[in-house]
């Protein structure tokens, strides 16, 4: 069985990579892969994921956001 596939499939990670270069890499002049590599690792786990906010995370970072959902959801001790 074939899955249909529509042209907003990829909205969501064309959007980042659109963000992406517009806040980071578009900063440098990239040598390599290996470089271009460092650059957008630093990028998510440095600035992403911990300092960027989101609205689809109530304006938090995700790190944020996963900390309070953690927080919210520790099951009781039995």
């Amino acid at each position: 069985m074939r899955l249909s596939c529509y042209p907003y499939d990829n909205a969501c990670i064309e959007s980042f990579h659109s963000l992406i270069k517009r806040e980071w890499l578009n900063r440098f002049s990239i040598q390599d892969y290996s470089h271009a590599y460092r650059l957008i690792f630093e990028y998510i786990e440095a600035f992403y994921n911990t300092v960027r906010i989101h609205s689809h995370c109530d304006y938090m970072s995700p790190d944020e956001f996963e900390k309070l959902y953690d927080k919210a959801h520790v099951l009781p001790a039995s």
